[in-house]
């Protein structure tokens, strides 16, 4: 059944759901859904910013004790679904029901007060001060008939709402000293203890990995098992399949379908979210490869790698896998002029070359899309025109540093049509965009240098399926233009489909190294944990 065609969502007076196909055909009857507690009803709901409809007659319904998957491409519109949901925009038309009453949400604090807690995909804890300070605050236990904070009970309670979830944190920690798994497990303890009954996470694992994930997916199901309803926002298909109940899809801003996990399938989801079929979602055309562009001999950094040693080639994708904190992005920044290297030769070309700085870095050809692209790509106040120019300025100034405008526009709207940008203008917000257009600007400000060895840092972190594939045939492109790839990656199939070899780092030593054909998935996980087979 192809599900894309249906696009409109109506509810019987019985509670069933159905499906208005857009061709007339008779409405699809969701019957498993009729007999569901719901304990969310979103329905018909509209939103536009400045005229421009984001939102058109969308809804969702999610049952207790559900972990229902909201999916759709960047852009689709669950971000705007759920501030409305939260308090933090208005909805212009529709209707929000909890428990079968409807409620009008005007803030974040009502959205609270109706048991609505959102974990956002960017942490924002108070880093000084403790575990059990961020989680009660603004809602501190005080002393009777005083404003004096009781930091015994804060402790106590604290430590209480650890143990119901089965997890163990120390409430007198700073955050600071945390991981980003452990301050994610603050934050869903901060819901809970606000006695939330429905909690919106928002791409939770995109900056965890691994047994963190199954830590957060335990929690999850502890949460499920006592009544409280998860909805949950990812990009990472294998996830929503083992975790969820429910998926429902946006698109363009409009409802496409709400099903149970169990009759869907990973193709089906991805025609429904981009409205067409990804055929070949990793290019199977390989590139040429030829002499080596980049090598890498002993290279060390105090604390964090020690001997690290590899050749990358001309046309090549280079794969670097492991665990999170193995090491792989410390590598790239070291090599990229971030930090000094305390030991270590590089080459470029067959040239020893000395790289004490980024500057350094573009001078040899280097560019480096990194991992965090809101923090260390762009400049989210900026335009689009300005963050891709950005770091090739000097090639449209002519002398006294006047800019060659037009020059300059073009080759802003070479490089938006070039990499299929949607993007209004070059004048357009760059934090306006959605995320897999952010991370299309960061590259493209790079390929304006014209570099011939391009780093790419975790690139498809939080960008959806449709903007994976765009970026998974422009590092194959890139290859066959003879630049070499190097692609850092915490996801399996990424690294499979894509490299050519892949390096395999754990607690900054490289462990195993593997070639196409020679590819296996079991033995790379065991070189990540450092459990390799002896051969």
């Amino acid at each position: 059944m192809i599900m894309d065609r249906y696009v409109r969502n109506a509810h019987n007076g019985d509670g069933r759901r159905t499906i208005a196909p857009m061709n007339g055909n008779i409405p699809m009857t969701l019957g498993h859904r009729a007999s569901v507690d719901y304990i969310l009803r979103m329905q018909g709901i509209c939103k536009s910013f400045s005229g421009v409809p984001v939102l058109r007659d969308v809804n969702l319904d999610v049952a207790a004790g559900e972990v229902h998957a909201l999916m759709g491409e960047n852009g689709a519109g669950k971000s705007t679904l759920m501030k409305i949901l939260c308090g933090i925009h208005q909805k212009d038309d529709g209707a929000i029901y909890l428990n079968g009453q409807p409620v009008h949400i005007r803030s974040p604090k009502e959205s609270l007060r109706h048991g609505i807690s959102m974990i956002h995909q960017e942490l924002n804890p108070v880093r000084a001060m403790t575990v059990a300070e961020n989680i009660f605050l603004g809602r501190e236990p005080c002393y009777r008939f005083t404003t004096i904070v009781n930091r015994h009970r804060q402790r106590e309670q604290a430590a209480v709402l650890f143990e119901e979830l089965g997890a163990s944190l120390n409430p007198d920690a700073r955050m600071s000293s945390l991981s980003v798994a452990q301050m994610q497990l603050v934050e869903i303890v901060k819901a809970v203890s606000c006695r939330a009954s429905i909690i919106i996470m928002d791409e939770p694992t995109s900056a965890i990995a691994g047994r963190e994930v199954e830590k957060l997916f335990a929690i999850i199901r502890n949460l499920k098992s006592r009544g409280i309803s998860i909805i949950y926002i990812s990009h990472r298909l294998e996830e929503i399949f083992r975790i969820s109940d429910t998926i429902t899809v946006l698109r363009d801003g409009r409802f496409i379908a709400s099903r149970p996990v169990a009759e869907l399938d990973g193709a089906a989801v991805v025609r429904m979210m981009v409205g067409r079929e990804i055929r070949e979602l990793f290019p199977k055309a390989q590139a040429a490869v030829g002499s080596i562009s980049l090598e890498v001999n002993g290279l060390a950094r105090r604390g964090k790698f020690r001997d690290i040693s590899f050749r990358a080639r001309c046309g090549e994708v280079l794969g670097f896998g492991g665990l999170m904190g193995a090491g792989r992005s410390e590598v790239m920044e070291t090599l990229f002029g971030m930090y000094r290297a305390d030991a270590g030769v590089i080459s470029i070309h067959g040239r020893s070359v000395a790289i004490r700085s980024p500057s350094d870095a573009i001078r040899h050809g280097l560019a480096l899309v990194t991992e965090d692209r809101q923090l260390t790509g762009l400049n989210l106040k900026a335009s689009v025109k300005a963050n891709m120019t950005l770091v090739s300025l000097k090639k449209f100034c002519l002398a006294r540093h006047v800019l060659r405008l037009g020059e300059e526009s073009r080759a802003v709207d070479a490089q938006l049509q070039s990499l299929a940008v949607k993007a209004r203008d070059q004048n357009q917000i760059v934090s306006t965009l959605s995320g897999g257009n952010q991370q299309k600007i960061v590259l493209a400000k790079w390929l304006l240098t014209d570099p011939q060895i391009v780093i790419l840092d975790e690139p498809t972190r939080g960008i959806d399926i449709g903007a994976k594939a765009d970026f998974y045939h422009i590092i194959r492109t890139l290859a066959r233009q003879g630049r070499t790839v190097i692609l850092v990656s915490s996801e399996m199939p990424e690294l499979l489909g894509l490299c050519d070899r892949i390096i395999i780092l754990c607690q900054g030593r490289i462990t195993a190294e593997f070639t196409r054909g020679s590819f296996d998935q079991e033995e790379i996980i065991r070189a990540a944990i450092g459990q390799r087979r002896e051969s």
